[in-house]
């Protein structure tokens, strides 16, 4: 973890997709989706480049919206809310559920290295609550080959994708969890950043005809890639836009904590979504960290998340 600097977290403001480059409506034109998504990833490009003290509460932020996604699909009706309750209240040890473990393997994706071996591969797999076959033991070289042919990053994407619908139909999770890491792989970033699943089941997958949805493989799948790589993009571009000013003030005030374990507490809310409110280090007990975050609020530096007047949870 690398020391908070006041300097760069207090003059950089992350970059915005430009207007011009944001989807308005359905995009029937190969060319033009390819158009807006290498333009919607340029400024993802920038924004991951610059690697912000805060890039990792960032990434945490994406990790959770994919994963309330991601448990819609799976036909579940847990909201980012609760997922952020089940992961972040859970007792130390305690298994979070099922949905708290896709929003695991999302959390895990957006806090590691883009290489996908068998065994982040088959960890990912036991989260998503899938049943391990040779077939999807394959995927990691298929992932390599994948990359390695040299296609603009978007049609990486949508090919793993693809290609794990083929293999495992009911696997749909797996394939958009794998989407990130192929989609990193091609951009040459170290760490993926959760994008796609948040538009799995939105607008840019919906047909022309409005009469169903635009299938991995199907007739119009790379084209809808594009288009939602593009509206992931502008969001990850807009979540950056509201945490970075929170970021800045908090380093602003780092100076004034006079509390012992201070300095911990704000790299945790640098590097993640969400902490507990409750939170007990070395160097803080509860009380201390109620008496901290008290302290954060009523200096704008964090926001309370839950809503609620106990088990609260503190954020950038």
């Amino acid at each position: 973890m690398r020391a908070p600097d006041s300097t760069p977290v207090q003059t950089y403001e992350p970059p915005a997709v430009p207007g011009w480059a944001v989807p308005r409506g359905p995009v029937t034109s190969d060319v033009e989706a390819a158009f807006l998504a290498g333009a919607a990833l340029n400024s993802l490009d920038n924004l991951v480049r610059s690697d912000p003290l805060w890039i990792g509460a960032w990434r945490q932020r994406l990790a959770l919206k994919c994963a309330a996604a991601a448990v819609a699909l799976a036909g579940r009706t847990e909201t980012e809310a609760q997922l952020r309750d089940a992961w972040h209240l859970r007792q130390p040890g305690a298994e979070p559920g099922p949905a708290g473990n896709i929003f695991a393997a999302w959390r895990r994706m957006a806090a590691r290295s883009t290489v996908v071996d068998a065994a982040a591969l088959r960890a990912a797999v036991d989260l998503l609550g899938l049943r391990w076959s040779e077939d999807l033991a394959a995927l990691p070289e298929r992932l390599d080959d994948i990359v390695r042919t040299g296609r603009p990053a978007p049609l990486v994407a949508a090919a793993i994708v693809t290609e794990v619908q083929r293999c495992r139909p009911e696997a749909s999770l797996l394939g958009w969890w794998l989407a990130d890491q192929a989609l990193a792989r091609r951009m040459r970033w170290p760490v993926a950043v959760p994008l796609l699943a948040m538009q799995a089941r939105g607008s840019a997958f919906r047909s022309l005809s409005d009469r169903g949805r635009i299938r991995p493989g199907g007739e119009g799948f790379e084209r809808a890639s594009c288009v939602a790589l593009a509206l992931a993009a502008t969001e990850a571009c807009r979540i950056a836009g509201d945490i970075a000013p929170r970021a800045a003030r908090l380093i602003e005030v780092a100076p004034k904590l006079r509390a012992k374990g201070a300095g911990e507490v704000i790299q945790f809310l640098l590097d993640d979504d969400a902490i507990s409110g409750t939170l007990q280090t070395k160097s803080l007990t509860r009380w201390g960290s109620r008496r901290l975050f008290e302290r954060l609020t009523a200096l704008g530096a964090v926001r309370e998340l839950s809503g609620r007047a106990s088990f609260r949870l503190y954020g950038l």
